[in-house]
């Protein structure tokens, strides 16, 4: 049986980091459990990452880009987006217990050159103020106060587990109906382009 591939350690180095930090924080978090369950050393994995921050980072990093392609912001459809991040969450959990640790122990004062959180919500904000500009979104919202409200309009469910139904099928009746009311508040305040009361000539000029 040939030995395993350094790409195959690293692999199981951060699937392993992403558990333990989804259910620990980053200070709760601890190498020598990252190692024994990647079936490797703690000098193996700082061989690949030179601190559990900079591990922590490159995990959440990752976790930025799958919810990017996940759920795909649409400014036009702001309601679709919100449902879609819904889902996102509430289906995976440990997932968003592993980016929110990150907002409450890293130093917001100290950003990286290359951050992937802050680059990300940068990213959003331009797509946010070109579709105000395109006439998509209502442009006397700063862009910033958008992306925030639906974000934790969308994700509120997920930072709920306790209010969840026990069983399986009462849950997905409760959250389905949950989905619905976090799509129609984002509706209200951001309706989509589509569903926009466009003002008549007639109007504007009265």
């Amino acid at each position: 049986m040939s030995a395993p591939t350094q790409d195959s350690v690293r692999d199981r180095i951060v699937s392993a980091a992403k558990a333990e930090f989804s259910q620990h924080g980053i200070a709760g978090a601890r190498i020598d459990r990252i190692a024994k369950a990647a079936k490797t050393s703690k000098e193996r994995v700082y061989a690949y990452f030179s601190s559990k921050v900079a591990l922590y980072r490159f995990v959440s990093a990752q976790e930025l880009t799958a919810v990017a392609e996940a759920t795909r912001l649409d400014p036009a459809d702001l309601p679709g987006y919100a449902g879609r991040l819904h889902d996102y969450f509430t289906g995976h959990p440990d997932r968003f217990r592993l980016m929110s640790w990150g907002q409450f122990e890293l130093d917001a004062g100290d950003p990286l050159p290359h951050d992937a959180f802050r680059e990300s919500v940068a990213r959003k904000l331009e797509q946010i103020r070109e579709s105000q500009e395109a006439g998509h979104l209502d442009a006397q919202w700063d862009p910033v106060d958008i992306l925030v409200l639906v974000n934790q309009i969308s994700t509120a469910w997920a930072a709920q587990p306790d209010l969840l139904p026990p069983s399986r099928e009462d849950r997905a009746t409760f959250l389905a109906a949950r989905r619905a009311a976090v799509v129609t508040a984002v509706e209200r305040l951001f309706p989509a382009a589509a569903n926009r009361q466009v003002p008549s000539s007639s109007a504007r000029s009265s």
